[in-house]
């Protein structure tokens, strides 16, 4: 039986990955019980193990821009040491990666190939973390990016929407940033396709199908939950500064599952609709 290590087991992401891989022989480990900045202990953690999982990662946005030699112990070095050991033992990794390694001026979703071009700390720590690990371990580390995550296992956007109409009669979203939520359940069982599948390592975009603005985005999250979404009202990213700027469009392409004879996610309004089903999105 293929043994799985699962990093960053905490999160949303690791706990729909736990899902996914029900009835294997998994490892599941937090932030507290492995430094993925230690190499030796990443070593001795990944010793044993044939797949490897990197779900961990320093995903402060905003406090990155002050704070960026802490985001790049865990998003570059992090990953960087996860492929070395995996590297050491023959396994393989997946480590998680993000829109934010572009600059968002695309007008046509990113291809996996695209020239990396991160405008915030986050993003440049992340696109670091994807070269190392592909320079440490090249033939058998997969860069699975996504974007706009959330799921029942944490905090995340759906949510903190749900949250506010409970205690406002509007809600003020952003409605020129455009990109693709993205449904923790979805991505965890794509990543388990991949690894069950011949897929060659590598990048892949792993976000659900179709694209949207957080203003839609949130419509629909009151649609769901049975709120009237005419509360949701437009704004733009000038009315909410934030230190780490965001990129307007953050739409990817799919062409790497295609190619590897994999189906990409589902369309992400369908998603949406069987996360609220599933409580997913009740804060």
């Amino acid at each position: 039986m293929t043994s799985y290590l699962i990093t960053g087991a905490n999160g949303q992401l690791g706990h729909d990955l736990q899902t996914a891989l029900d009835g294997q022989e998994v490892t599941a480990l937090g932030r507290a019980d492995l430094d993925v900045t230690d190499l030796d202990a990443v070593r001795a953690a990944v010793a044993g193990h044939d797949v490897i999982i990197n779900a961990s990662a320093y995903t402060k946005v905003d406090d990155a821009e002050s704070n960026e030699d802490l985001a790049y112990a865990v998003n570059a070095l992090g990953p960087q040491n996860l492929a070395i050991a995996a590297a050491e033992i023959g396994a393989k990794l997946v480590t998680v990666s993000t829109d934010y390694v572009f600059d968002g001026s695309a007008t046509a979703p990113y291809a996996e190939d695209t020239p990396r071009g991160a405008i915030s700390a986050y993003g440049r720590t992340k696109g670091e973390g994807e070269r190392l690990a592909l320079e440490a371990h090249p033939d058998g580390t997969y860069i699975v990016r996504t974007a706009w995550l959330y799921g029942a296992g944490g905090p995340n956007f759906a949510k903190t929407m749900v949250k506010l109409a409970a205690g406002r009669d509007t809600v003020s979203v952003v409605d020129d940033q455009r990109g693709q939520p993205t449904w923790t359940g979805d991505l965890a069982a794509q990543i388990v396709a991949m690894l069950d599948s011949d897929a060659p390592a590598g990048i892949y975009h792993g976000t659900n199908s179709g694209e949207t603005t957080w203003f839609g985005f949130a419509q629909a999250i009151f649609a769901e939950a049975g709120l009237n979404p005419a509360r949701v009202l437009p704004t733009t990213s000038a009315e909410f500064v934030r230190p780490a700027p965001r990129p307007s469009y953050s739409v990817l392409g799919h062409d790497a599952w295609t190619a590897a004879g994999l189906t990409p996610m589902r369309d992400w309004r369908e998603a949406l609709a069987e996360a609220a089903a599933a409580g997913a999105i009740t804060p």
